[in-house]
């Protein structure tokens, strides 16, 4: 039997939010709303929600801005969004796509339509390969749902940054990240951290990782750049 499907939608015109709901519910869906991006994102942030509606222009925290955090961030990067926008420019849906939207519906908009549109996401989502809770790298595993790191078999400490660090430029080997990317992906909402805290966490990480710090095998730097996790490791 198919477990029941939760969505949050996030949206600040309480009519809109009613009509959503009351179509969705009808589908059998289970639904819950937030007005403004804080809350959101603390809703978010705990794991229950299966996909969320995402209206652009929120108080506080915007939605292009929502959907990058939760993009960024291990534990709800694959979560799957439909944007629900009075931005309806092409360049608008060309920005919310690349920037991580699964699909992406202008206002006015047909409530079924809508709801096919959120059973088409759920189905592609499900279809999509589960992410083994493990990571293997040459000498070094990952398992990320422990958050624990061994090289050569041996568990090494790791603060919870370094871990988030190493997960993120692990799962993306090959892509080079200015530090600014990092800062924005591994600190988010923290203040008062410059590009320099990245090149003191990689430097920690190497101390634990690899086997000859100086001569990384692992977290390689680009130089005049940021940081890639070198796809050949």
């Amino acid at each position: 039997m198919e477990s029941l499907k939760h969505i949050l939608v996030i949206e600040d015109e309480a009519d809109l939010v009613e009509l959503i709901a009351y179509n969705l519910r009808k589908e059998g869906f289970a639904v819950d709303s937030s007005s403004e991006g804080e809350s959101a994102l603390r809703k978010i942030r705990t794991g229950k929600y299966d996909l969320l509606i995402l209206d652009l222009m929120l108080p506080g925290i915007q939605g292009m801005e929502l959907c990058r955090i939760v993009r960024n961030d291990p534990k709800t990067s694959g979560l799957p969004i439909i944007m629900l926008t009075a931005k309806g420019e092409e360049i608008d849906r060309i920005l919310g796509l690349e920037m991580g939207a699964d699909d992406y519906m202008g206002k006015p908009f047909s409530p079924r339509e809508l709801v096919a549109r959120v059973k088409a996401v759920l189905r592609r989502s499900s279809e999509k390969p589960v992410i083994e809770k493990l990571l293997k790298i040459g000498e070094l595993e990952i398992d990320r749902e422990r958050y624990t790191v061994s090289v050569r078999g041996k568990p090494v400490r790791l603060s919870a940054t370094e871990f988030k660090l190493l997960v993120f430029l692990a799962e993306r080997k090959g892509k080079v990240f200015s530090r600014n990317q990092l800062l924005d992906a591994i600190w988010r909402d923290e203040a008062f951290v410059e590009p320099r805290t990245v090149d003191v966490h990689v430097r920690r990480l190497r101390a634990q990782i690899e086997r000859d710090p100086a001569h990384p095998k692992y977290i390689i730097t680009m130089r005049g750049i940021g940081y890639v996790f070198d796809e050949k490791a």
